[in-house]
């Protein structure tokens, strides 16, 4: 059984815009990082990833970081977010993490959880729900990784502005998870306890699912400062807030 705890993070939006953040996460794969029985980041690695060609200085020095980790002897685990749906085999090769579907089953020591980035919890954002059906094919994503890379980082820009001004006009509970989809996640993995992002809104909640208590843990985003999950291998837990100096 592990003796160190496995660490979760998510929605980091790490981009050239945020150095701050950018320097707080590398710090992180530095310092606690090192001491964890595994590092899983559930989403949103990055503000946007529209290839693994597309290689910026800020997007090379957290690949760098990443592979330092890995090398060092820790496991790393993504699952890709709304934001960064594209890292692909290059990116895995290059950093020596593991891709996960989404959602998936995670398993150490005494604790099975059900781990996804968030966004398929959200099925009132009945649009939201359609572009992602769209982007998440196999044929969209060939023709998009197609086209060169100036006309890709462009319609990227366009897609988050797009984004943006769907979430301004959208209701504040349309934009959070469904409880329903939570219920059915649940009973369709078998497990009682769920980590997610996505929604940017940490906290824990508690369920009831077919008359047991089932644990929804929401990871912060990193924008202001950090938000890590740590999940010891006897099943104690703490959502932590770092605050950034």
């Amino acid at each position: 059984m592990p003796t160190s705890p496995c660490l979760f993070v998510s929605d980091l939006h790490l981009d050239a815009a945020l150095p701050a953040a950018v320097s707080q996460f590398i710090a992180f794969l530095q310092g606690p990082a090192r001491n964890a029985a595994a590092l899983y980041i559930v989403g949103d690695l990055f503000e946007s990833w529209v290839g693994d060609d597309d290689l910026d200085f800020t997007r090379e020095r957290v690949c760098v970081a990443l592979r330092e980790l890995t090398s060092a002897g820790v496991p790393c685990f993504v699952v890709r977010g709304n934001r960064d749906f594209l890292l692909g085999d290059a990116f895995a090769r290059r950093t020596n993490i593991h891709l996960l579907p989404d959602p998936v089953l995670v398993e150490f020591g005494a604790v099975k959880l059900c781990l996804l980035h968030g966004d398929l919890l959200c099925t009132d954002d009945h649009n939201y729900q359609s572009l992602r059906t769209v982007v998440r094919d196999p044929q969209w994503q060939k023709h998009f990784l197609a086209l060169d890379l100036p006309t890709r980082r462009a319609l990227a820009g366009a897609a988050r502005r797009g984004s943006q001004a769907h979430m301004d006009r959208s209701k504040y509970q349309i934009m959070d998870v469904n409880p329903a989809a939570v219920i059915t996640t649940f009973r369709a993995t078998g497990t009682k306890l769920m980590v997610h992002g996505h929604t940017h809104r940490p906290a824990t909640h508690t369920h009831m699912v077919d008359g047991d208590a089932a644990i929804r843990i929401v990871l912060g985003d990193w924008y202001t400062q950090g938000s890590c999950l740590r999940v010891e291998a006897d099943g104690r837990y703490e959502l932590m807030s770092l605050p950034r100096s």
